[in-house]
């Protein structure tokens, strides 16, 4: 087998794992949302409620990250040669206002509640599909670590980020259950969910930040900014850089810059010094395209450095 092979073969299992780790997260959404509705229905906690909103939102992530993954394994095509990773931040923007407006209701469900206290009922029942929905979610996010660790996925990592937080979420449901029924005062209830209600807002303004930066073509964060200089000028032929650009794509990263070079170089040896430079970049940024433009290092030209506002 030749090296191509091998990496063709390899690129071809890491989307096999990549939607595997969709259809689990979907899976996994789906059993959580029925479970937890049949709980409601027998407790009718509105902290299970909380969970169940939440497990809903998870099921709507969960698709979007499926949607996402599989239009990023779409090579660009004529009409979008940058590829279509933008798709990916447009989505979440809807994730974010589908929970916001989930946070909003539950918030409303226990103010209800506080103002009109009912008891909790069935408190062990609720108990043990919130310690079900916990072992579920830990399996599930093993796995995903391992899919992540091989392929390398943003979009599965998101995914994961997710879901670790709802680790938390049930927790406090449980808490929620167990100081209903040891202290008997039913206030408990309502009150973890106001707090499950802020987090999910909050959840859904940093999902609104983050889909912006991408749309809005935000540079990457300054440490891998310098990461990049450092690699371009740790190179023994590199004479300087400028005018790097990066952002991100939604699946990956694009990195631009000029690269500086002795001006006596043939355009052959000034072609193989920038595959040099971009083999190493690529290895320390596996998911990033690059555009690097050689130039000849003490040529005075207008630069994009000196045009930037402050």
């Amino acid at each position: 087998m030749t090296g191509g092979e091998g990496t063709v073969q390899d690129g071809m299992a890491d989307a096999i794992w990549r939607r595997r780790a969709t259809y689990a997260s979907v899976a996994v959404a789906m059993t959580l949302i029925a479970a937890k509705l049949a709980t409601y229905m027998v407790t009718d906690a509105v902290s299970i409620l909380s969970s169940l909103i939440d497990s809903s939102v998870d099921l709507l992530a969960s698709v979007v990250t499926l949607l996402g993954v599989a239009q990023a394994l779409q090579p660009p095509d004529h009409t979008h040669r940058f590829g279509h990773g933008k798709a990916e931040p447009l989505a979440a923007l809807a994730q974010a206002a589908f929970v916001a407006g989930s946070g909003v209701f539950l918030g409303y469900e226990g103010i209800g509640r506080m103002v009109d206290p009912r008891p909790v009922v069935e408190t062990r029942f609720g108990i043990a599909v919130m310690l079900f929905s916990m072992v579920l979610t830990t399996l599930l996010l093993l796995f995903q670590r391992w899919v992540i660790r091989r392929t390398g996925s943003m979009a599965i990592d998101a995914d994961r980020l997710h879901y670790s937080g709802d680790l938390f979420m049930n927790a406090a449901v449980i808490a929620a259950l167990v100081l209903t029924a040891w202290t008997g005062w039913p206030l408990w209830d309502p009150l973890f969910a106001l707090g499950i209600a802020g987090f999910l807002v909050w959840g859904a303004t940093r999902i609104v930040r983050t889909a912006l930066d991408v749309l809005m073509d935000r540079e990457l964060p300054d440490e891998e900014r310098q990461r990049i200089k450092d690699i371009v000028r740790g190179h023994a032929q590199t004479r300087g850089l400028h005018d790097l650009r990066t952002r991100s794509t939604g699946t990956g990263q694009h990195v631009e810059f000029h690269l500086e070079l002795d001006p006596d170089l043939t355009l052959a040896q000034a072609h193989d010094i920038t595959d040099e430079i971009e083999r190493e970049l690529r290895a320390a940024f596996p998911t990033a395209e690059f555009a690097i433009h050689q130039e000849p290092a003490g040529l005075e030209d207008e630069r994009l450095d000196h045009r930037l506002r402050k």
